[in-house]
């Protein structure tokens, strides 16, 4: 299993899909990594050379910021939102949507699946005895 930044790469997937695993890439880079290493996309992560993998993670070593650093960097930019008193801060320490989605509908996934409408949790009524 090809090992980069940290992260064991699936063997079985498309190198293009396999890089993506790796937090901080998405498809649109890591189709640009690849293009400017010249590593075929449809290659299969198994059939990386060593050379070809140790190209891979010196280009986004050097490159891009991924998984802890890039984890990190966003914790610290959220911080600095809540430490200034912004709005973007405020609504992160409330676990409510940060990006002017309504509230009265849809933000089950961010409030943590809460469900506070008359009939959505009612137990079936009680069989006759």
């Amino acid at each position: 299993m090809p090992r980069i930044a940290g992260i064991n790469i699936p063997e079985n997937k498309r190198v293009e899909i396999a890089v993506t695993y790796i937090h901080g890439i998405g498809r649109p880079s890591a189709k640009k990594i690849l293009g400017e290493i010249k590593i075929d996309f449809n290659k299969k992560a198994k059939d990386l050379t060593p050379k070809e993998i140790n190209d891979l993670k010196q280009f986004i070593e050097n490159n891009y910021k991924i998984e802890g650093d890039l984890r990190r960097e966003v914790m610290i930019n959220i911080k600095r939102l809540k430490d200034i008193g912004a709005w973007r801060g405020s609504r992160h320490l409330k676990k409510l949507p940060v990006r002017g989605q309504r509230t009265k509908t849809n933000t089950r996934t961010v409030r943590g699946n809460v469900r506070k409408t008359m009939g959505s949790g009612r137990k079936p009524p009680a069989a006759p005895t």
